[in-house]
């Protein structure tokens, strides 16, 4: 095999030509531009850095290999920052690309080529944020005017609602039976331990008496209950005990197409979530899973707003396609029919985002999110908090924090028994029915963290 190592640099100095800030927002973006008649195009920059990690990749058995003094990396082509590809001169060009390693980190590495379309070669490549982390920012000499790289120290993102690591939290569901004229019958969510979350039950209270059912298709337990009115006006509380992880990409065995690229009643693939999705990915039609993931992802950062407004909180893709509006179900919902219109196999779960900034008190509803499968693995996305928080679009394709609960997954859950208006469309809250008619129980989630644990 031949073998190709980057090594990188930190102490390089930049000419006056770099006046930059380099993969910061697209407001700090200073990069001076050739003014030459014969400068290359930013597509053949685009095109030129895409065809430099192919060839390697193509030398190193399917993977692209970077090292620095702390890193030996195989990586994989996750997108090309179109918008930071920059002429430095007539023969000097820069661009900034996201990587992703083995276990699932993404990096922004920046590189610098020189050369003529079809003929560049990188000279300099630099390893520049970890999950949207930088290691270093930009600093002007104000002698000489050169730019130099300064060192930043390792932040956490706790201010922005991520706990990294690992969360340790006890977890308080409660529900009020609202008043009864007749028999009803109401469902409830039992979250599950798996490998990113520990749960131990540690006590119910309540005097209505209730049973496990199993949701099979996606593995969900639900507490059953037949209601009377004499339940009417009673509080059922459920405590959980949890120790979570953040989550990554974890590898799994190829899903079922029956189940993860299939339509769902409110979430729907083809028609015009296809003609959408080839329109975004356009010649990434030819590329990997992962990189027409990642493009979807940044088309709904793009184009959707966060906004509790009109019929939100269906989880419907249509509206979400419509009104480009919706919480973190339309976010996710419409994600997922695009996915799946091009073959990229995607699911849905919800539960609830545990705050970062307080160690106990109520929890602001419901929070859901979603995977896709690429490359052997599942990979966790959170576009709704992305879209709130630009900062860490990087860090929510590919990882959900520490601090979050998952209740349940999938859509459109057939149960038995089962309520008479059909499969639940998805379930956090309680699924409260009255003469066939969904009614909502007043609920709440509440929670405590175990800061000494």
């Amino acid at each position: 095999m031949k073998s190709y190592i980057l090594t990188i640099s930190r102490t390089v100095l930049f000419s006056g030509l770099l006046a930059l800030t380099f993969c910061n927002s697209k407001e700090e973006n200073t990069v001076t531009k050739s003014s030459s008649s014969s400068a290359v195009s930013i597509p053949e920059i685009e095109q030129g850095i895409k065809d430099f990690i192919a060839v390697k990749t193509a030398e190193n058995d399917g993977v692209f290999p970077v090292k620095d003094e702390n890193h030996d990396l195989k990586m994989k082509l996750v997108r090309v920052h179109t918008e930071y590809l920059s002429n430095l001169g007539p023969d000097s060009h820069f661009a900034c690309v996201d990587l992703v390693d083995e276990s699932g980190d993404v990096y922004d590495v920046d590189f610098f080529m020189e050369g003529k379309p079809g003929a560049m070669n990188v000279t300099q490549t630099t390893v520049h944020k970890l999950n949207g982390k930088p290691f270093y920012s930009w600093k002007q000499n104000k002698e000489d005017k050169t730019w130099y790289r300064v060192a930043l120290e390792q932040s956490n993102n706790n201010l922005l609602g991520v706990v990294e690591g690992t969360d340790h939290f006890e977890f308080y569901y409660t529900v009020q039976i609202p008043s009864l004229e007749g028999p009803a019958r109401m469902w409830i969510p039992v979250p599950e331990s798996d490998p990113f979350q520990d749960v131990k039950l540690i006590e119910t209270k309540s005097d209505i008496e209730s049973r496990k059912i199993e949701e099979k298709v996606f593995g969900n337990t639900l507490l059953y209950y037949e209601l009377k009115p004499e339940d009417s006006g009673k509080e059922i509380q459920i405590s959980y005990e949890v120790k979570r992880k953040e989550k990554g990409p974890y590898e799994a065995s190829a899903p079922d197409p029956k189940v993860y690229l299939a339509s769902n009643r409110l979430m729907p693939k083809g028609g015009r979530f296809e003609e959408i999705a080839k329109e975004v990915l356009g010649e990434k039609l030819k590329e990997s899973h992962l990189i027409q993931a990642r493009a979807l992802y940044d088309y709904i950062i793009d184009n959707m707003r966060y906004m509790k407004f009109g019929d939100y909180g269906n989880g419907d893709s249509n509206y979400a396609c419509d009104s480009k509006t919706g919480n973190c179900s339309e976010f996710h919902s419409f994600f997922i029919s695009l996915a799946r219109s091009v073959d990229i196999p995607a699911r849905f779960a919800i539960g609830a985002s545990i705050p970062s900034d307080r160690n106990e008190g109520g929890i602001d509803g419901y929070h859901c999110w979603a995977e896709f499968y690429a490359d052997g693995k599942w990979w966790p996305v959170d576009i709704s908090e992305a879209n709130k928080y630009t900062a860490l679009a990087t860090y929510y394709f590919g990882r959900h924090p520490a601090n979050r609960i998952e209740l349940s997954r999938g859509r459109d859950l057939e149960v038995n028994p089962g309520p008479n208006a059909g499969p639940i469309n998805f379930i956090a809250f309680p699924y409260l029915e009255i003469n066939g008619k969904e009614i909502k129980a007043p609920s709440k989630f509440t929670f405590q963290r175990k800061v000494n644990s």
